[in-house]
């Protein structure tokens, strides 16, 4: 399968999931082995009333899509993905009001398994609300 038919592919699995729907995900980029996709503010995802900040869950629900979607991208990737290990640090609330963006790399694969890094942030890209490392179901394409 070519690339542009892998990436094609991966982008409309992620998008189709009903999960990523809800949260209106909406992919940013995505290529060989990375993917970003980013999320709205939405008063419906607030997890404390009171300060109007996200709730982590849909932080994690975001950067868990986005890791699937850069190890389906993977150029030596045969199929779909699922998730085995996903270990989240929240650095920071969102800022209430702001679109929150994340973006997924795999640094490693092996036949049955890819490893992913990944980080989410709101409008100030150098202050991440969220870091993440993952590790997915993996299958090496055969030529």
């Amino acid at each position: 399968m070519t690339e542009d038919k892998k990436t094609k592919l991966a982008k409309q699995f992620i998008e189709a999931l009903p999960h990523s729907k809800a949260l209106g995900m909406e992919f940013e980029a995505i290529g060989d082995g990375f993917a970003e996709i980013s999320m709205p503010w939405d008063a419906r995802f607030v997890g404390d009333p009171e300060t109007g900040v996200i709730h982590g869950g849909a932080v994690s629900a975001l950067m868990d899509t986005c890791g699937g979607a850069a190890v389906m991208s993977h150029p030596q990737s045969a199929q779909g993905t699922a998730t085995i290990d996903l270990r989240i640090d929240y650095m920071r609330a969102a800022t209430p009001g702001q679109r929150i963006r994340a973006r997924a790399d795999v640094y490693h694969v092996t036949r049955s398994v890819a490893f992913v890094k990944a980080s989410a942030h709101d409008d100030d890209p150098e202050n991440p609300v969220a870091a993440a490392t993952g590790a997915f179901t993996f299958q090496m394409a055969t030529s």
